[in-house]
């Protein structure tokens, strides 16, 4: 089976590498054009997937958009059987998806339908979900609207962040995609019509959504905090100066005080009042400085029992 893989992120690479690893004809790679990085955006950064692929002598394509005469011409030559999309980042036209004699599937990093589009792991979090999953689905042109082929279910613990539960989703989902593969394969596969009154949806991150509210209480702005560590960071504000916070629990005992009041700072993190119960969080990034513990912070004067983050 020649497989043609879609996918940019971090969420990409453990399929990928599941299918090299697992013996599979993986015919080219489409990917996202490589990166500006550093101050002067003079340095381009590829994609982990085309670092992947070079390794392997994979055939790499990197379009600005996935369309044209040209570029589906591209696409023909490669000769798929099947497309595999992982987070790609760009809805893909009919005749793209089309194209193989078996079509494209998708990994999706949630139960479908619930948490269909952008941003799911992170919504899981902050919605306070306690299981989630992948779905490999039939791609389709509704968003992440078509068949379901597998899931597979997991807990989410209630101190997970989004970056750890990014990676134990990818990891899941590499393993689901070749089992669906062979399945499809073997002409085994069971496709279920998705409940469209069933779905929800996990809109794009954006900055209103990683603010930190205060005056919620301790569960809620843990998940916040969680559902954006390690990427983009959940913010705060201390003396008119942004501040982002990780590693965030609900911090035992029953000390209270205004709603964003820092009520203690020591080794093992520092703990502030929410409009409920208070949060510790291990680890903060002030704007300009480096990452530091809350007592790293405090001893340079950064901040102090007392004062009160908005």
């Amino acid at each position: 089976m020649r497989v043609l893989f879609w996918g940019t992120p971090e969420f990409a690479e453990p399929p990928l590498r599941a299918l090299i690893g697992e013996g599979f004809d993986v015919c080219g790679v489409i990917t996202q054009p490589d990166k500006p990085v550093g101050r002067s955006r003079s340095t381009l950064e590829p994609p982990p997937v085309k670092q992947i692929a070079l390794e392997e002598g994979i055939g790499v394509l990197q379009p600005v958009r996935p369309r044209g005469d040209d570029f589906i011409a591209a696409l023909r030559e490669m000769a798929p059987d099947i497309s595999v999309v992982v987070a790609y980042g760009h809805i893909l036209p009919t005749a793209v998806i089309d194209l193989p004699r078996l079509g494209t599937i998708n990994i999706h990093a949630s139960l479908l339908p619930k948490l269909r589009g952008a941003a799911p792991i992170q919504a899981a979090i902050r919605e306070g979900h306690t299981e989630t999953g992948v779905t490999i689905m039939r791609m389709v042109q509704a968003l992440d609207a078509g068949p379901s082929i597998l899931q597979v279910r997991t807990p989410i613990p209630e101190d997970e962040t989004f970056g750890e539960l990014r990676l134990r989703l990818s990891e899941m989902g590499a393993l689901a995609l070749i089992e669906a593969l062979a399945l499809i394969d073997l002409g085994k596969a069971t496709e279920t019509v998705q409940d469209d009154t069933h779905a929800t949806y996990a809109a794009k991150i954006d900055r209103t959504m990683t603010r930190v509210d205060w005056s919620s209480d301790a569960v809620t702005v843990s998940r916040i905090i969680r559902a954006y560590d390690p990427r983009p960071g959940a913010h705060t504000t201390l003396r008119s100066g942004e501040v982002k916070m990780f590693g965030a629990r609900r911090a035992d005992g029953s000390a209270a005080g205004t709603a964003g009041e820092v009520l203690s700072i020591d080794g093992a993190g520092m703990v502030i009042a929410c409009g409920e119960g208070a949060v510790q969080v291990t680890n903060v990034h002030p704007a300009g400085k480096r990452r530091l513990t809350p007592r790293e912070w405090a001893a340079g004067r950064g901040v102090a029992v007392g004062e009160r983050l908005s």
